[in-house]
């Protein structure tokens, strides 16, 4: 979930996790996801979209927002929910200036903080 101002759906952010998600899962060994059981979608797009690995992604641009993120795993009687939330745009500035501290020393292209990160 993000501001309205957002410009991409879903967020570099959402499509990483995914990614993540699904390397765990296969890295683990685990039974493929379950087919959408819904049978008549009454409003295209109602059910999100899905990443190649059949993660359900939704995203959710609205004023008021800045940056959260929730992942929800469920299995049979219970699910397990992980939330971040930013309220304001100064909580990502720890994390630029651990950029700003650490990039001096390294070569080449990263994407994301996991080099940065000891």
């Amino acid at each position: 979930m993000h501001h309205d101002e957002k410009i991409d759906a879903p967020s570099g952010t959402a499509l990483t996790t995914a990614s993540r998600i699904e390397e765990a899962r296969k890295a683990a060994s685990a039974a493929p996801l379950p087919g959408d059981p819904t049978r008549s979608m009454r409003l295209e797009g109602a059910r999100g979209a899905r990443s190649d690995a059949g993660i359900a992604i939704h995203s959710v641009r609205m004023r008021g927002m800045v940056a959260h993120q929730e992942v929800i795993f469920g299995t049979k009687g219970q699910t397990l929910i992980v939330r971040h939330d930013s309220y304001d745009r100064s909580s990502f500035v720890p994390g630029v200036f651990l950029a700003l501290r650490r990039i001096a020393g390294l070569r080449g292209f990263f994407d994301g903080f996991e080099e940065l990160i000891e």
